[in-house]
């Protein structure tokens, strides 16, 4: 395996997925970005992930034996196989397991609970045995949560007891909540932990409230988020131990992969642009009008969405005032996601109700994602709440204007337009109110029909930064306070 010279510092980053090896939602994007911009800033910065079945299926001749060995699991001896792979400048480690790795990446209810507790236990254990000692294990989401505590509890004489830790919340409604039973039984853990100081929260014990007590710091995805995760409206009833260690809690805001969203470079457009020359994207929303059949001239505008069809999207918003938008405003409005039957189908009804003006993609397809960010002329993103999200920082990249209600990282990465100072990305209402929503779609509207200010708005937010770049930097700022 690869090792850099010179690294102030080694990380060990865990999570159970990871693009492009497997990706299920945008955890994969922060794994498969983060530690390759930590890298090029001098911190030794390689994953750890399981060996689920479409990794070993593809990347399995590619791989590089580390370690195997057995470890004491849910009462019996269990076996641990450690791959090792450098791609894209990152060295890689598949913990390796048929029985827990062999179908399901997550496989849910109590299964996926010991799937994940034997991942906790086998990462300790192979970070001993790989001759890479991290000096911060950075562990991410629910299935991670154990690491900590086993650190200090079962593994504190052990060298890798000396690694310190972040622990990353990516969302707070996913805990990792068992009967402590179950812990006590997979993991050995001391049932003097299953009290509120510890690791038990009402009814049950959870890997998320583990990390939450034993992690060095916590971090999460979004300044805004950071602060909203202490209220019970988004803690999840965790609020009590957020406020505790509010004080370790940093909010950093993800990032985008901006190789994959350039505009410029972009394989899935046809016409490539950037903020100079506008052109391509003009040609490019000619194209897609073509493509989806829609009956529109060039100069109206398309108000685009690419989203999870549930509710968490403000996809009720939507619902509400989507007849409105579409009888008295001359738009387009184009879906393109999956999700909750009861919305999938309200938008297919749409579509047909309005056809050739709303135009809804029940399915998820990449290359058509690309092109409705690169040719719509606003993007909407109304979420009832949002830890971070990635599509409002994907539009501003190609210069399609973000309307987002303001929670969480959409409150963090767009700023709203003041027509007085000539100054913001995007547009934003603060309520979780369909009239308040359509009162700024319709100024968005309204705003772009003036030449001179649709062009700076479209130039600052192709000039917002929300590369990992950025991000890293704050990453290394905080392995730094805990070293």
């Amino acid at each position: 395996m690869n090792k850099r010279n010179e690294c102030m510092m080694n990380v060990l980053m865990v999570a159970a997925e990871c693009a492009p090896f497997v990706k299920l939602g945008g955890l994969a994007d922060v794994i498969g970005t983060l530690p390759k911009e930590l890298n090029k800033l001098h911190a030794d910065t390689r994953v750890m992930m399981p060996f689920h079945r479409q990794i070993k299926d593809k990347y399995a001749a590619q791989t590089k034996h580390m370690a195997d060995f057995y470890i004491h699991f849910a009462g019996r001896d269990v076996y641990v196989g450690v791959e090792g792979l450098f791609f894209n400048d990152v060295t890689y480690y598949f913990i390796d397991n048929e029985e827990y790795f062999g179908d399901a990446v997550y496989r849910g209810g109590d299964a996926e609970g010991e799937q994940y507790a034997y991942f906790c236990r086998a990462v300790i254990e192979a970070a001993g045995r790989i001759g890479f000692l991290p000096d911060v294990l950075h562990c991410n989401d629910w299935q991670t949560g154990l690491i900590p505590l086993l650190l200090k509890t079962q593994y504190s004489h052990w060298e890798i007891g000396r690694a310190r830790t972040i622990f990353t919340i990516h969302n707070m409604m996913y805990q990792g909540e068992y009967a402590f039973e179950a812990f006590h039984h997979w993991l050995g853990i001391d049932p003097r932990y299953d009290t509120p100081e510890f690791m038990h929260n009402y009814e049950c014990a959870s890997f998320m409230k583990a990390a939450l007590v034993f992690a060095d710091r916590i971090s999460t995805v979004s300044p805004t988020y950071a602060q909203e995760i202490k209220t019970p409206e988004f803690s999840y009833r965790l609020e009590g131990i957020l406020n505790a260690r509010a004080w370790d809690t940093w909010g950093i805001v993800n990032g985008i992969n901006t190789e994959e969203f350039d505009p410029e470079t972009d394989p899935y457009l046809q016409y490539h642009f950037n903020k100079d020359d506008l052109t391509g994207k003009k040609k490019n929303k000619e194209k897609l009008i073509s493509d989806l059949g829609l009956s529109i001239s060039p100069g109206v505008p398309i108000i685009g969405m690419v989203s999870r069809l549930t509710a968490q999207k403000g996809l009720d918003l939507v619902k509400y005032i989507l007849d409105e938008l579409m009888c008295t405003e001359d738009i387009a409005f184009v879906v393109l996601g999956t999700g909750d039957h009861d919305y999938e189908e309200f938008f297919r009804f749409m579509e047909n109700k309005y056809k050739g003006r709303v135009c809804s993609y029940i399915a998820y397809n990449n290359a058509v994602a690309h092109q409705i960010y690169a040719a719509s002329d606003l993007f909407l993103m109304p979420s009832k709440f949002e830890p971070c999200g990635i599509s409002q920082m994907i539009a501003l990249r190609y210069g399609t204007l973000p309307i987002v209600r303001e929670t969480g990282g959409l409150c963090d990465t767009v700023q709203s337009y003041n027509e007085f100072e000539e100054t913001g990305n995007g547009f934003s209402f603060r309520n979780y109110n369909a009239h308040e929503m359509l009162s700024v779609i319709r100024y968005a509207l309204n705003t772009l029909r003036s030449p001179k200010r649709r062009k700076g708005l479209i130039q600052r937010a192709m000039e917002s930064d929300n590369s990992f770049a950025s991000s890293a930097k704050k990453y290394l700022e905080l392995y730094q306070s805990i070293l």
